[in-house]
């Protein structure tokens, strides 16, 4: 039986695209209590509050319809944001050479956070350049990569 996030995405896919955006994630989490189904959405340019009622409409209607998940749950969709998750090997590849945050389940050299350049991406594994020397972290260490922005 294919995951809730899965028959998601292939629904929401393509009113996305209509709306001009991409799919950025699709998850389908339980907190406090409640059940919640985000969709993150991207854009050249950023994503407006225009851009997620775009998305956000007729996907609803389209969930109501056919009606894949049981029980109650809350619908958002958002933008993916400046310091987005990457997940996928694509989100990975098109963010080489830029500056991340990897978060560890364990601290490593006392920390469980480290910030540097996201050299490689290899299944999961994912290098980055700290100070200019590479750092290797391997999948099963890893909790979180996001992007880390800068401001100021």
């Amino acid at each position: 039986m294919p995951k809730i996030t899965d028959i998601v995405t292939e629904l929401a896919e393509p009113l996305v695209r209509e709306a001009g955006c991409v799919l950025w994630d699709v998850e389908y989490v339980r907190e406090g209590g409640s059940w919640f189904l985000r969709i993150c959405i991207d854009r050249e340019g950023g994503v407006s509050i225009d851009d997620c009622e775009a998305v956000s409409r007729p996907l609803s209607d389209r969930l109501d319809e056919v009606d894949p998940i049981p029980g109650s749950y809350t619908l958002e969709v958002s933008s993916a944001g400046l310091d987005r998750v990457l997940k996928k090997p694509e989100h990975f590849e098109a963010f080489l050479g830029q500056e991340v945050e990897v978060r560890l389940y364990r601290p490593r050299n006392g920390r469980k956070e480290h910030v540097g350049i996201l050299a490689r991406y290899d299944n999961g594994d994912v290098t980055v350049e700290i100070d200019g020397t590479p750092v290797p972290f391997e999948k099963k260490e890893i909790a979180q990569v996001r992007l880390y922005p800068r401001f100021g």
